[in-house]
């Protein structure tokens, strides 16, 4: 399979699992409406490990711009590979938010608020400071890069050999969510939050409002800056 495809693949599966329970817990008449932040945590957990088992062995599964950032920087992927996940990585997000859309598409229609149908798709700040909210997206994105490297390198023989390293991982982007996402709802991921964004805009969705594009770059340059800045603290940390 073709990096351009698994990361299609990989992130599709992603944003269908991981924005899927976001809908799950807020969309009016859901059977999980309202079973809050842990269930989401824990869906988004879950998520990463689907989408990366699922294409893992092809590509490496990033599913993530960041990630595929912080990987060129420590040296695990080739320059003329990035273009391609990245590709990916967009492709899937905007699939996986139409799958979501379709298959919560009553529920979009039971819920007046539009800015719950906007948080299925997308983050927005609990307190919308944009210097803040930067910092807090750096720092997210920056624990995700850094743990990625840790526990996938071949030095940790557990994690690297056994198959173990993405359930790890998975683990990782939970406590992530738990103990950094208040603030911003951890977008980590330039993709995870700029194609679904799009996809709110473009797509029928009943009664919803704006997509929030003065808030749509903190998700995106954050996250690249922590994932620059993870691998870049680990190599000075983990040298050779």
């Amino acid at each position: 399979m073709s990096i351009i495809g698994a990361e299609w693949i990989g992130t599709a599966l992603l944003i269908l699992l991981g924005d899927g329970v976001v809908a799950a817990v807020l969309l009016a008449r859901s059977k999980a409406q309202n079973s809050g932040w842990i269930v989401i945590t824990f869906g988004w957990g879950f998520a990463v490990m689907a989408g990366a088992y699922a294409v893992g062995q092809f590509d490496g599964a990033h599913l993530n711009p960041a990630v595929t950032l912080g990987l060129w920087i420590n040296g695990n992927v080739h320059g003329s590979q990035v273009p391609k996940y990245i590709v990916g990585e967009f492709l899937g997000a905007g699939t996986g938010a139409l799958l979501v859309f379709l298959a919560y598409y009553l529920h979009f229609g039971e819920t007046e608020d539009p800015g719950l149908k906007l948080s299925v798709f997308c983050t927005g700040p609990a307190i919308r400071n944009y210097v803040a909210n930067l910092v807090t997206e750096i720092i997210g994105t920056l624990v995700l890069v850094f743990g990625i490297l840790a526990i996938t390198n071949t030095g940790n023989k557990g994690p690297a050999t056994s198959g173990l390293g993405t359930l790890l991982v998975a683990f990782l982007v939970v406590s992530i969510g738990l103990s950094l996402g208040g603030p911003t709802g951890y977008a980590i991921n330039p993709a995870r939050d700029l194609g679904p964004r799009i996809m709110h805009a473009i797509l029928p969705i009943p009664g919803k409002g704006g997509s929030d594009w003065s808030y749509a770059w903190v998700p995106v340059l954050g996250p690249l800056i922590g994932g620059a800045l993870g691998a870049l603290l680990y190599g000075a940390a983990y040298p050779g």
